[in-house]
Order: C-alpha cells, then sequence, then structure tokens
C-alpha cells in the first residue's frame, strides 16, 4: 500500500520537522492530510496550528478534521483501540502576491476616479 504524496504521518520525529514536511507539500499541492493515531494526535494538531498560525500571511487554512478510532492487536495478543485523526490543511484561495495584486488594482482604480 503506497503511500499519497499529500499526507504527512505524525511520529516520533520532532515538530518542526512535521511542519516543514506539510509546508513543502503544500507548495506543491493545493491540500495536505495530517494524520495520526494515539499518542501522537496532539502533534499533529500541533502541526496545524503552527501552520495556520504561523504562517497566516501564507493564506493556509484548517479545513475538515476526522476523528476515528481503530482496532489494532496488541503484541500481547489483545484486541484494543486506538484513536485517530486526520487534519486537512488547505491552500488559500489566493497566494500572497495575487492579494497585493488586488490591493494595487482597487488603489489604482480609486486614483482613475479622483482624476475624473
Amino acid at each position: 500500500m503506497s503511500k499519497a504524496s499529500n499526507e504527512i504521518f505524525i511520529g516520533k520525529k520532532p515538530l518542526m520537522v512535521y511542519v516543514t514536511a506539510t509546508l513543502v507539500q503544500l507548495a506543491n499541492e493545493d491540500k495536505v492530510m495530517v494524520k495520526a493515531r494515539g499518542n501522537s494526535i496532539t502533534m499533529a494538531v500541533d502541526v496545524a496550528q503552527i501552520i495556520e498560525k504561523r504562517m497566516e500571511s501564507m493564506g493556509y487554512k484548517v479545513g475538515e478534521t476526522k476523528i476515528g478510532s481503530e482496532q489494532l492487536q496488541s503484541q500481547d495478543g489483545r484486541t484494543r483501540n486506538v484513536s485517530t485523526i486526520e487534519i486537512e490543511i488547505l491552500k488559500g484561495q489566493g497566494s500572497p502576491n495575487s492579494s497585493d495584486e488586488k490591493k494595487n488594482s482597487s488603489s489604482q482604480g480609486r486614483k482613475g476616479r479622483k482624476k475624473e
């Protein structure tokens, strides 16, 4: 089973490794799914929040979030439930450059009206 290019699976690496990996994927994709289970769920939420709050100027948004559970076989043979989360991170509607262009064109429009 191969991993899709727009999925980031959270594990035991440092937080900023996953933030960087997600940002790299967002440079190429319109949306990235950050996935985690068990104790890694808190780190997945942190990754999404860092990208949304600290990269606000880039227009990244948290989209749909799915929670669930999976049944896993533990080493002692018992079945246990493990919580899961999938957080969708979306690229903004426009790049920062396009919003600058809108500002420039609207200010030029106002200047044109003043001249009339």
